[in-house]
């Protein structure tokens, strides 16, 4: 019995290690084949009489039918596949001799060279369509330019300098008036998406202002600042036409709705801009209560540039009775087109500087100083011009009391539009628009206790008025001209007063300014530190307000932010006065219908299309 069972140990026992044996040389034959690179059968010439080329796809070689141009897996490159191929697919080519074959290779490779080249020509016909459409857009122009005046001579001019072919190449490139609006769609909505991919999540300031275009349709126009990437961005947010009323609740459902579409915080808007008007202003049922519900932390601004122009519209009656009679000459002159004529040969025929007058309008900012110095300098001519037609006003141009008094406010009103061209521009903030105002305020003092002492020579139109006619100011004059000096600074206090910005001149100047009571003593820790380094004290005299601030964030957090902060929020609706002025050139009688919003957005935003990215998304087409 042990003799068997021994026998039966001995061979279980050489099984089992047989059995190990053969896996592990299993396992070694798997580990060499997993490791061994896989071999790929190279294209050979021979294959062409099966009727199959060559084609390179992700660096392997694969097997392609000059007959039916498929391409065929890297495992198919076997004459027996290819052969299989030719005979199910393509049966009644067997037999073929290879010249065919190659005949029929040669036409798919011109073939696909032409292919290449066509969709590279409609590629860039349709980039070259698109850029053309900004460029209408751009300047403002109707989009049926395109195809009426610019194809047209843009193919005139590579004829002559080119030749006829690079002509030709042009009119594939589409132009027509539905592809110029539908291309200005395309890249209002890229700039919009750039805009707001950018704005969120960062503290911003908004100006805002509503108008009637010339077709009654009423527009609510908002710009947005904020820093974006170490730079202050100021761009066009949005122009939507206003449906119903301009009550302070709808003009805040337009802004609320645009920001609830767009994913804008308000917690992050830190200043509004607007104008004076009470749907605008009002502390209760206004647009500025609303959004302060929203965005507590905001700070309402009154256009800086308005209230200017409030302050320096009030007079004195007998001043108000010259300008009544300036308006009054002008509208006789203007409004009759055939007394424009003939006071326009009269000026021609005396040399006059000028040969009309300019109207007044009381909703532009510089119309009465323009208007009150061209008819100043007209005076003669006018006086020439009322006595022929036996105007009762023609008098009041040879009266002297008239003369000075008109003199007067043309130079009162040249240093007013001064003032108020020196307000416009783009960033600009309120210490920078508060100091100019206060400068203006200092020089009324000084007029008018030079005026008090006879001296008129900061006045240049009334001053040579008195040298070429021999005239001294009288008491009485004296009196009237120095009293209005007066009321001015008045108004100017009450419109503009000093101390609106006393609690932040620190940060108009961290140097020469004392301790704010609000700050915390980190604050004030950092203020000290800022003001006792004289590397930072020359860096903030050769730099603007905002690049100092922005530029010591990572040194000083928490007074960076908080001046930029002040600095961020508008100052004055100059930029909605422009889109103003934009959307009453796109928008014209021939053009009433336009979707202004796009047009506008196009035209006057700073974001440069992504053109890569709007192509992509189009078909090339070239035109028919």
């Amino acid at each position: 019995m042990k003799r068997f069972l021994s026998s039966n140990k001995t061979e279980q026992g050489s099984k089992q290690s047989s059995d190990s044996a053969s896996t592990s040389v299993k396992s070694d034959a798997e580990a060499v084949e997993g490791s061994r690179k896989p071999k790929y059968r190279k294209y050979d010439d021979k294959y062409l009489d099966f009727g199959f080329s060559c084609i390179e796809i992700n660096n392997e070689e694969r097997p392609q039918c000059v007959v039916c141009m498929k391409v065929l897996s890297v495992e198919s490159m076997l004459p027996s596949k290819l052969k299989r191929h030719l005979e199910t697919v393509h049966s009644n080519l067997i037999g073929k001799p290879r010249e065919f074959f190659k005949r029929k290779e040669t036409e798919a490779v011109k073939q696909k060279a032409s292919f290449s080249k066509h969709s590279k020509v409609n590629s860039n016909a349709l980039l070259a369509s698109f850029k053309v459409a900004y460029h209408i857009a751009k300047c403002k122009k109707p989009h049926t330019i395109a195809e009426e005046l610019i194809l047209p001579a843009a193919v005139d001019m590579a004829k002559i300098m080119i030749g006829e072919d690079a002509g030709k190449q042009l009119l594939k490139i589409p132009l027509s008036n539905n592809t110029i609006s539908r291309r200005i769609d395309d890249i209002s909505e890229d700039i919009n998406n750039q805009l707001i991919n950018s704005l969120r999540g960062k503290e911003f300031g908004i100006q805002l202002d509503e108008a009637t275009d010339s077709h009654k349709d009423a527009h609510l126009i908002c710009y947005v600042r904020y820093v974006n990437e170490n730079q202050l961005i100021e761009d066009l947010l949005f122009c939507k036409e206003i449906e119903g009323g301009t009550s302070g609740k709808e003009l805040f459902d337009i802004v609320n709705n645009f920001m609830a579409e767009n994913d804008i915080n308000w917690e992050d808007c830190v200043g509004v801009c607007t104008d004076g008007g009470r749907s605008m202003s009002g502390r209760y049922i206004g647009l500025q209560s609303r959004i302060r519900e929203k965005a507590p932390n905001a700070v309402w601004t009154h256009c800086i540039i308005h209230r200017e122009a409030l302050a320096a519209a009030k007079f004195s009656s007998e001043l108000s009775a010259v300008i009544k009679t300036v308006i009054q000459v002008i509208n006789f002159i203007k409004t009759r087109p055939m007394k424009a004529r003939f006071f326009s040969k009269l000026c021609d025929d005396t040399g006059a500087q000028h040969s009309s007058l300019l109207y007044y309008s009381s909703v532009r900012w510089l119309s009465l100083g323009n208007s009150l110095l061209r008819l100043f300098e007209l005076r003669q001519e006018i006086h020439i011009f009322l006595s022929e037609d036996n105007n009762a006003l023609a008098d009041m141009f040879i009266d002297e009391s008239f003369l000075l008094k008109l003199a007067f406010l043309t130079d009162i009103f040249e240093r007013l539009n001064i003032l108020n061209k020196s307000l416009q521009g783009n960033e600009t903030h309120i210490f920078q628009l508060t100091s100019k105002v206060e400068a203006f305020k200092k020089k009324l003092m000084l007029w008018e206790k030079s005026l008090k002492n006879g001296d008129c020579s900061m006045f240049s139109t009334l001053n040579q008025f008195l040298k070429e006619n021999d005239l001294t100011l009288k008491e009485e004059m004296k009196t009237m001209l120095t009293q209005h000096l007066s009321r001015v600074q008045s108004y100017f206090e009450d419109y503009l007063p000093k101390d609106e910005i006393k609690a932040q001149q620190w940060v108009k100047d961290p140097f020469q300014t004392e301790m704010p009571e609000n700050f915390s003593n980190e604050e004030a820790e950092q203020l000290i530190d800022i003001s006792t380094d004289l590397s930072l004290k020359s860096k903030f005299q050769s730099q603007f307000l905002f690049e100092f601030w922005n530029g010591i964030d990572n040194e000083f957090p928490l007074l960076s932010k908080k001046a930029l902060r002040a600095v961020i929020p508008f100052a004055s609706s100059y930029l909605c006065e422009c889109g103003f002025s934009a959307v009453a050139v796109i928008k014209s009688k021939y053009r009433a219908k336009l979707n202004i919003e796009k047009e506008i957005r196009v035209a006057i935003s700073k974001f440069t299309p992504r053109y890569n990215e709007l192509i992509k998304e189009k078909q090339a087409h070239p035109s028919h």
